[in-house]
């Protein structure tokens, strides 16, 4: 297991020391300047389409229809899992404080990639057997026309379905799995993560089998909910240690761009790990770029493809800019990392230092609702790309095998689960960009148009 966990790593680190920083970042800059800064003037009104349609009902929608709130929720739902939690834990230890700089940065540019993905999906949705669809796959082959499109478009399926529907959510499951083992070692109890892997794969087998609907419904109700439990205990946590929020957001200034200032000499993290993990562990928590998101936006009924772009981008902003800094700040105001824990572990520590006895289950009970919400968006994401190579008919056995991966996931050693996922992460990136880049004047006329 060791020489295969450091094949993967050493595959991944290639994809992103250098091609998919400059690719993520170019897109993010490209598509900032040449719609004039959109995530800047055009945020406020984001907020009021996604909100203004919360309550809503989709009455007389067409099959697969999601409203607009239902829609960003669903995005939100896959983007707030095991990223905002584990993600920034793993990103702190592997690229030190200077990693959430870079966060933000990835995340601001990110949000006017994700407004390019959204307009794009919207444009050219589909109706396939009668349910509206659509996602990259559509609009990779209206960017190319013939057989270099069909190409591009059938790579990005197969590994969108590798990415999130198998590999992906084998990490969600492997990080609740670790955060509950977490909680009963604490107290002297020994569980084996894979009862929490078959009762995670047996609930949500039953909203699979939902379809859309029940999936909208599950996650209108759920992410609202879980966000705000998560936001109040972390905001309590922080105020009970704000004296040390100065110092906090000084390590991370002076972390990105002088690591060895923060975590010493010989701590061995450079500038290039403190990027490296930032975006990476960036653009797993917030996906802008990655092309998963566009499959819930396609969906939604809106007036203008552009009214679902500044909705998509309120999904980015509330992942990176609220949720996963208030897991930074835990971590960095109560001192966790000098307890030297990794993942799941850090980010229970953090709460614990402050909370006692009750820090560790309230992160456990958290991730569960956040990793369980991005298992069934990302499941729902691979699902549309398997019918797209497939058909409608391997939708079943595909729902099978995620379940099949979450199980599996449960067991697994976390380095090697995150390696996996961060490699075919990257590879998703690539024929999302290719086409994004190839479409620059269509999103740009399209904003001009409804701006």
């Amino acid at each position: 297991m060791e020489a295969l966990t450091s094949m993967v790593t050493q595959a991944s680190d290639f994809l992103w020391n250098v091609i998919l920083i400059i690719l993520l970042c170019g897109t993010g800059i490209m598509f900032t300047i040449r719609l004039k800064f959109i995530q800047v003037r055009k945020l406020k009104e984001g907020f009021k389409l996604v909100f203004g349609s919360m309550g809503k009902k989709n009455e007389g929608g067409k099959k697969g229809e999601m409203t607009a709130f239902q829609s960003v929720v669903t995005a939100i739902a896959a983007q707030v899992g095991t990223g905002n939690l584990t993600g920034a834990a793993t990103a702190l230890i592997g690229g030190g404080p200077g990693a959430i700089f870079w966060m933000w940065v990835s995340a601001f540019f990110g949000m006017s990639t994700i407004y390019a993905e959204a307009t794009m999906a919207q444009k050219y949705k589909k109706t396939v057997d009668g349910e509206i669809t659509g996602g990259p796959v559509y609009y990779i082959r209206a960017a190319f026309m013939g057989k270099f499109g069909k190409i591009l478009a059938g790579l990005f399926a197969i590994f969108i379905v590798v990415a999130l529907g198998f590999t992906g959510n084998m990490v969600q499951a492997n990080s609740i799995g670790a955060a509950f083992t977490e909680v009963f070692e604490a107290r002297g109890v020994q569980v084996s993560p894979l009862i929490f892997g078959i009762i995670l794969a047996s609930i949500a087998a039953f909203i699979f089998l939902g379809g859309t609907q029940r999936l909208a419904s599950v996650v209108e109700k759920l992410v609202p909910f879980m966000a705000a439990v998560y936001i109040l205990g972390s905001l309590l946590l922080i105020l009970l240690n704000i004296t040390e929020l100065p110092g906090a957001i000084k390590m991370i200034f002076v972390g990105a761009f002088k690591p060895e200032a923060v975590m010493g000499a010989g701590a061995g993290i450079a500038v290039r790990e403190a990027i490296r993990y930032g975006v990476a562990r960036g653009l797993f928590s917030n996906e802008a770029g990655m092309g998963s998101t566009p499959h819930a936006h396609a969906r939604a009924k809106v007036e203008n493809p552009h009214k679902q772009g500044l909705a998509a981008m309120v999904s980015v902003f509330i992942d990176t800019f609220v949720i996963l800094n208030l897991t930074v700040f835990s971590i960095l105001t109560t001192g966790a990392m000098e307890t030297h824990k990794t993942g799941t572990a850090l980010t229970q520590a953090a709460f614990s230092r402050t909370f006692g006895g009750f820090g560790d289950i309230f992160v456990a009970v958290c991730l569960l609702f956040f990793a369980f919400s991005t298992i069934l968006g990302w499941h729902f994401f691979g699902l549309v790309n398997m019918k797209y190579l497939f058909g409608d008919k391997a939708g079943k056995l595909y729902s099978v095998l995620v379940i099949a991966f979450v199980v599996i996931g449960s067991m697994l050693k976390v380095d090697f689960v995150w390696s996996l996922s961060d490699f075919f992460n990257g590879l998703m990136v690539i024929p999302n960009a290719i086409a994004l880049w190839a479409l620059g004047g269509v999103v740009v006329s399209i904003c001009k148009k409804y701006s």
